[in-house]
């Protein structure tokens, strides 16, 4: 903290300075410098005195200490929109009292830097834009920041169904092109897991999953080739085909698909 400085009742301003940091440097005669912020000299009408008394000076003290907090906050929210519940815990850092704290978040609201329903706004925004996350991540996310039901519920309601549809589309598409080794079956399986994990509707998941997949014969007739190589040291014949029909069918494909791969392998 400022060290309240102890000086005579007929204190005077020999000159306010700017610095290059945007804060002002208050120079007062035959005793310490004093660095504060504009809104402290305006607020204490230093540009129409120079004289300083001992309460002037305490007050100074005092307001420079709520502006630099206030200063920390604003370059906190500068990087990005923050929710309330953010500036609420990053307020716990800084040794004020539960007043300074809610006079702070009293004049970010009042300057328009603490607005839940725009900070909603800006993280859909980013979270439909920059993310993988569907939907119902996105409502889990904004409950996690104190967000409330009726503004999230709205601000959900008005995600384009269409942005979410493409958006869904180029990531299912991007799984199935790099699919080298699971059945339908188990491509699906691990795509409704980790899309729905991903905050995306099963119905929709369901649907583009089916609009995209083309079975891959080459996928099946490794999965064929692996599994024979396995199992033909130990089996031979009718059990050998047997086992492999089991180990296909427990992957996910179907009796006919089974059987068109042996029979081409035996042929």
């Amino acid at each position: 903290m400022f060290a309240i400085m102890l000086l005579g009742d007929n204190m005077r301003i020999e000159k306010i300075k700017k610095l290059n940091s945007g804060k002002y440097k208050i120079i007062i005669e035959g005793d310490e410098d004093l660095i504060t912020y504009d809104d402290v000299i305006l607020k204490n009408k230093l540009l129409t005195t120079n004289k300083l008394d001992k309460d002037l000076l305490l007050k100074l003290n005092v307001d420079t200490e709520y502006y630099n907090t206030y200063s920390k906050v604003i370059n906190y929210i500068q990087t990005r929109l923050r929710s309330e519940k953010e500036i609420d815990v990053y307020l716990e850092k800084f040794q004020i009292s539960n007043a300074e704290k809610t006079k702070i978040k009293d004049d970010l609201k009042t300057g328009g830097y603490i607005n839940d329903t725009n900070f909603a706004k800006a993280y859909i925004g980013d979270k439909m834009n920059l993310s993988s996350e569907g939907p119902n991540k996105i409502r889990k996310g904004l409950k996690n920041h104190d967000i409330d039901d009726p503004t999230i519920e709205l601000l959900i309601s008005e995600i384009d169904e269409s942005d979410v549809y493409d958006k869904l589309y180029r990531l299912i598409h991007k799984k199935i092109a790099s699919n080298h080794k699971y059945s339908k079956y188990q491509l699906r399986e691990k795509i409704i897991n980790n899309f729905m994990g991903l905050g995306y509707d099963i119905s929709l998941i369901n649907q583009i999953f089916e609009e995209l997949y083309i079975e891959d014969s080459d996928i099946l007739n490794k999965e064929y080739n692996k599994i024979y190589n396995n199992l033909r040291k130990k089996y031979q014949g009718d059990e050998l085909y047997f086992k492999i029909r089991q180990k296909l069918y427990q992957k996910g494909y179907k009796n006919d698909e089974i059987a068109e791969v042996i029979n081409n392998n035996i042929a």
